[in-house]
């Protein structure tokens, strides 16, 4: 039978049609496949153990993490990885020409080798030495503003029975660094010999929220430690309350007065629910709304909250600039911590501790995601690692960063400049007249300037934030213990500040 002339085009067209819809679909096979491996595809590596690490098989030019920790496949870190992803970053292997190392253990012993070979377009997530301020024990004994008194054992087990001989109303709880087995004894029951432990006064008027006691977490970023650069996330707080009403008190039943893994979180509290759920406001902004409810000053606890968390990395920072010394490259590192405070019914302030690799996982309480995505991205930007120019760093041009931040940038226009006095750049002040700078001060007011353009929602807390008029009155007889960065960094700010309130705080 012939087939008409009409019958045969048509054939003609469907078949073309079909062939044309089995390469587009054999086409979009290739590109899903391609970003499957780029972005999803990763194989385990077994040879690499707890480290969890994977291979991705191409990543172009695209920026690499690393993630470093123990059984990573639990989902602990699957914050981390969504947020580095979605900012342009591609998972890798400890093989891959990496950029940025997320280590949920403190790196420089089990990776030692890979942190001393690091290169200058590198980042890690820890800095060297910041165990002098996570460590419950080394912290609670420092004598620090806003930490409870604290004594060391054994060592200061003389010190301390004189003191609760003096005063025998303070009640007093015995800790270790395991943060284990905390509980408010009477003076004649504590073991006042076991080792790395120490007993702090116990703060025994809380503030109480619907009858329970709670804790309030500050996550702070350290940049920098020469000079030092301390930002908090100021838009976001975690809270947690015991889950257990605190009257009537029996020291015997912990989940009254210690925070732990079950606490109650604010949609659970009555008096938080509606400002949290139906209003949808921030954890931060239910916190203070509540307590404005209650007469109490929200001003005050922050002016506290970025008072204690300053002076204790400024207490800390010698021994940080000291742990820094033996590391090639001294600005490759950029540490996210979690400072807990407590507070009393007059609102004053205490420092419990602080959490290095601080929990960011939302599968005990799903409704903490947000907060812990906040807390990543925010961290990552400030630290330079969540960029608006998203290539691998090793191969960036060299004029990417010039164009992100030039040397006219970091001038600030100070008058001894143009005077004699500056001829020499012998006084320390000249260092920040550019004929005079060094090109390590360039490189460090560079990273200043770029950090407070990428800070998103973090606020420096040190250098101090300022009025105008704080930073033209200021008396230069304060700075005269700092080292020299910090002099040149806190002079720097300030002269910032005056031409630009922006960078007042």
């Amino acid at each position: 039978m012939r087939i008409s002339r009409p019958a045969s085009i048509l054939f003609s067209a469907l078949l073309l049609g079909l062939l044309v819809t089995l390469w587009n679909i054999y086409q979009l096979s290739l590109l899903q496949r391609e970003h499957m491996s780029l972005h999803h595809g990763q194989v385990r590596n077994d040879d690499l153990g707890d480290s969890s690490m994977v291979k991705t098989s191409r990543a172009g030019d695209k920026p690499i993490f690393l993630i470093q920790g123990k059984n990573v496949d639990k989902g602990y870190l699957d914050h981390v990885i969504e947020v580095l992803e979605h900012v342009g970053y591609v998972r890798g292997d400890a093989d891959s020409a990496w950029d940025v190392l997320w280590s949920h253990e403190y790196p420089f012993t089990v990776l030692q080798s890979t942190i001393q070979k690091m290169k200058p377009h590198q980042k890690v997530n820890h800095f060297p030495g910041t165990g002098f301020i996570t460590n419950k024990v080394y912290l609670a004994t420092s004598d620090i503003k806003y930490i409870p008194k604290a004594f060391s054992l054994p060592k200061q087990k003389t010190q301390f029975l004189e003191e609760a001989q003096q005063n025998p109303e303070k009640l007093w709880v015995q800790k270790s660094s395991s943060h284990r087995g905390i509980q408010v004894k009477p003076v004649k029951d504590l073991d006042l010999s076991q080792q790395d432990t120490f007993v702090q006064e116990y703060i025994r008027n809380p503030l109480l929220i619907d009858g329970k006691k709670f804790d309030i977490g500050i996550y702070a970023t350290l940049t920098s430690v020469d000079p030092l650069r301390v930002y908090i996330l100021h838009d976001e707080i975690l809270i947690r309350f015991c889950p257990v009403q605190y009257h009537p008190i029996d020291f015997k039943v912990l989940d009254k007065y210690v925070v732990g893994d079950d606490y109650t979180p604010v949609w659970e509290m009555p008096s938080l629910k509606k400002p949290y759920t139906d209003h949808s406001m921030s954890f931060k902004e239910t916190l203070n709304s509540y307590l404005r409810s209650q007469g109490k000053d929200v001003g005050f606890l922050y002016q506290q909250i970025n008072e204690a968390i300053a002076g204790v990395f400024m207490n800390k920072n010698k021994n940080l600039i000291k742990s820094l010394e033996r590391m090639k490259h001294k600005r490759i590192f950029f540490e996210l911590m979690r400072c807990d405070f407590v507070l009393d019914e007059d609102l004053n302030l205490y420092l419990m501790e602080v959490n290095m690799s601080p929990n960011l996982s939302s599968a005990h309480f799903e409704g903490n995601s947000h907060l812990y995505e906040q807390v990543i991205f925010n961290t990552l930007s400030v630290a330079g690692i969540a960029r608006n120019v998203p290539s691998n760093l090793s191969k960036q041009p060299s004029n990417v960063k010039d164009f992100q931040v030039s040397e006219r940038d970091i001038a600030v226009p100070l008058r001894i400049c143009s005077t004699k006095d500056c001829d020499s750049c012998e006084d320390w002040k000249c260092k920040l007249c550019l004929h005079c700078m060094r090109e390590d001060t360039k490189e460090m007011l560079k990273g200043a300037y770029l950090e407070h353009n990428n800070r998103r929602s973090t606020r420096r807390v040190y250098p101090q934030s300022m009025t105008q008029e704080e930073a033209t009155n200021h008396d230069e007889a304060d700075d005269a213990a700092l080292s020299l960065n910090d002099k040149l960094m806190r002079a720097w700010f300030r002269e910032k500040c005056i031409n630009d309130r922006s960078w007042c705080q």
